[in-house]
């Protein structure tokens, strides 16, 4: 009789998600899955997530309190108004967008810390262990996915005239799908980390040729600004439904959003009779959640409230009076921009892990530090250079993130961890899938799959109308027009709808999960 699986790993590349599957089958812990698979897509999806951007992790040991980590970049302290004086707006590709200091690898190193405190302060598997087949895969060649040959088109005209670019074309021509592309500077890199250790990247040899690189770039990064980068850990926003309690993470990221969706929902529901219903109140749910967001997500030292405050029955039940099952409330709010990739996993303990790690834009900022092969970021073109903005430019703050991983623990003994990447579409897809999972007793794979929706605008897009994927409008399109909704239809199974992916645990140890078919995962279950 074949044993239930009772770990799982699931990632938006089926490579990253064999990395992580095999790290728990030599017994290694959650985190230290997590951290393998890290390594592993910032090589297979370079134009998604890397060393050189940021990392939001939510952490789950059964019975304990979720913890959270903090591991996105403040702006260097060179990056004031003034040195933006001649620009209207920072500029978001090339060496003046690189602003922010990247801090996924110092998350590696933080989670990696809680992972030793599990193991009652003994080391656990070695980081070479760990960084060993993302090591090979740079080294090797990564084979170039339709996602990666979508960037590669869509950022050539802006990048590829740089040199320093040139290890992300072949032969000076854009990424074909089916290729082989050798990363060997970023191999030599993952390999130094293995042998000198995480902190090599803030404090050492590592650290100084990046600040070097970055400065001849005209980034206003410095090497001061690594050295005294640390990721924090933090205390997860929280609320309470009828299904359970979920989780995402407090400023500067979008997680109250991810939450306030769907603890309306809860609230309204069961106004709801049709799929129709469903879709309308959650788009109606996510309008009430965005302007909350964009009035009150910021650096954490300038929330305006305690972000928590709106998370209070009474505050959801004012929004929730701003909703109607009839008409679509009016729209565009701004609308925030952005990708990523996100990951789950599970050990055989039942410590589950709900982690993003992200560039922002395609390629972030498209500088490339030629002695490493770390793509940096570009986040901080999330600031703002207006003084009246709540997202204005200061040295040492953090801009605003759509980053959100999301973690539930469900009155049924259930616990899930769960995200996608898609910049606005983030708490939209989150919202879509537990809902029909939750809500509506759909089989989490299915939950995934079907036609999903996107209000306001995502991938460099500036349309704020509502898209949605043509099997989704089939069936409901006619209903939502007629409320209000300024749909326009989109190809099925779109990747401008996100990569999702979720891990369930049952409270009988049995543990599911599920990949999304917009992107190039997998989920591997397996036992030990």
């Amino acid at each position: 009789m074949t044993k239930k699986s009772n770990i799982a790993f699931t990632a938006p590349h089926f490579a990253a998600s064999q990395v992580g599957l095999n790290i728990l089958e030599k017994g290694g812990t959650a985190i230290e899955a997590m951290v393998a698979a890290a390594a592993s897509i910032a090589v297979e999806y370079p134009h998604m997530n890397g060393l050189g951007g940021d990392g939001f992790w939510l952490i789950s040991e059964p019975g304990k309190a979720p913890i959270g980590i903090d591991a996105s970049g403040v702006a260097a302290q060179g990056a004031t108004p003034n040195f933006y004086k001649d620009f209207d707006a920072i500029p978001s590709r090339g060496g003046k967008s690189a602003l922010t200091m990247a801090g996924a690898v110092a998350g590696w190193s933080e989670a990696l810390k809680i992972s030793k405190e599990w193991q009652g302060g003994k080391d656990g598997l070695a980081l070479s262990t760990l960084l060993d087949t993302a090591i090979s895969q740079a080294n090797w060649g990564i084979e170039v996915t339709q996602s990666l040959t979508d960037a590669s088109n869509k950022t050539f005209d802006d990048l590829a005239d740089d040199e320093n670019f040139a290890q992300f074309l072949i032969k000076g021509k854009a990424l074909k799908k089916g290729k082989i592309l050798k990363l060997t500077a970023l191999s030599k890199t993952l390999a130094h980390l293995a042998e000198k250790g995480l902190d090599d990247f803030y404090q050492g040899e590592l650290a100084q040729k990046l600040a070097a690189d970055l400065e001849a770039a005209g980034s206003p990064i410095r090497l001061e600004d690594f050295e005294n980068y640390r990721a924090k850990r933090v205390t997860p926003l929280s609320v309470t439904t009828s299904k359970g309690t979920l989780y995402n993470l407090p400023a500067p990221t979008q997680g109250v959003a991810s939450l306030i969706i769907l603890a309306l929902y809860d609230k309204v529901q069961h106004l709801g009779k049709s799929d129709a219903d469903m879709v309308h109140l959650l788009i109606e749910c996510t309008k009430q959640a965005f302007i909350a967001r964009n009035n009150n997500v910021t650096d954490p030292s300038r929330t305006p409230i305690d972000l928590q405050q709106l998370l209070t029955d009474e505050s959801l039940d004012e929004m929730a009076q701003h909703i109607s099952l009839e008409k679509a409330q009016l729209w565009p709010h701004v609308a925030k921009p952005g990708d990523t990739i996100w990951m789950g996993c599970c050990d055989s303990e039942g410590r589950m892990v709900s982690y993003i790690q992200s560039l922002y834009w395609e390629f972030g900022s498209g500088i490339v530090s030629p002695q490493t092969g770390i793509v940096w970021n570009n986040r901080g073109t999330s600031f703002s250079l207006d003084p009246a903005s709540n997202q204005y430019l200061a040295p040492g703050l953090k801009p605003f993130h759509t980053l959100n991983p999301a973690f539930a623990e469900l009155n049924d003994g259930r616990r899930m961890s769960y995200g996608t990447m898609g910049g606005e579409g983030q708490p939209q897809t989150q919202a879509a899938l537990f809902a029909r999972h939750v809500y509506h007793n759909q089989p989490i794979d299915k939950a995934i799959w079907l036609g999903r929706w996107l209000l306001g605008r995502t991938w460099g897009d500036e349309s704020h109308n509502l898209k949605a994927e043509r099997d989704l409008v089939e069936y409901v399109g006619e209903s939502l027009v007629a409320r209000g909704h300024d749909l326009v239809t989109v190809d099925p199974c779109n990747e401008l709808m996100g990569h999702a992916g979720a891990i369930i645990r049952q409270e009988t140890g049995d543990v599911t999960g599920a990949s999304d078919p917009r992107s190039d995962g997998k989920v591997f279950l397996g036992h030990v």
